[in-house]
């Protein structure tokens, strides 16, 4: 089943069940969908694409959670921590530190890097192979990191 279809399950069972918060979260995730089919050529989204909207739905929540807890607005960031507690229900399982760590190293081997100007390089091969699965900032830290090593 797509992430699509998953999503109007979920949105049926969240308003059986009253849970407006949970409602409010997959109704904003199938908004972003539709307006991306509807602005595309066709009428269907792929699930890679609707991966990448709901990881961008998920960034902004915890952005924007994030700034709420600076300015003192527990209220308004607890709204949007439970939001984004939905969305990552639809997100593929995020790599921890060594995992990512291991992914650069072998791909550090494989292309053969030898320094700080190869970042370019292996940041293209690395952001395509863990799309979804780890945060761009967190890969780009960590390859400067182990580049700056060698």
């Amino acid at each position: 089943m797509s992430i699509a279809a998953t999503i109007n399950d979920h949105i049926k069972q969240a308003m059986l069940a009253k849970d407006k918060d949970r409602l409010a979260a997959l109704r904003d995730v199938k908004s972003k969908i539709l307006l991306e089919a509807t602005s595309g050529s066709g009428t269907e989204v792929s699930d890679d694409v609707a991966m990448k909207i709901c990881l961008k739905l998920y960034k902004q929540r915890m952005e924007t959670y994030e700034l709420y807890i600076a300015q003192g607005r527990e209220d308004l960031a607890t709204d949007e921590l439970v939001q984004a507690k939905v969305i990552e229900e639809f997100l593929p399982k995020q790599l921890s530190e060594d995992e990512i760590k291991a992914e650069i190293t072998s791909a550090i081997t494989a292309l053969g890097v030898s320094g700080p100007q190869d970042m370019g390089k292996l940041m293209g091969v690395l952001s395509a192979k863990l799309a979804g699965k780890a945060d761009g900032k967190i890969i780009a830290s960590l390859v400067k990191e182990e580049l700056l090593k060698s």
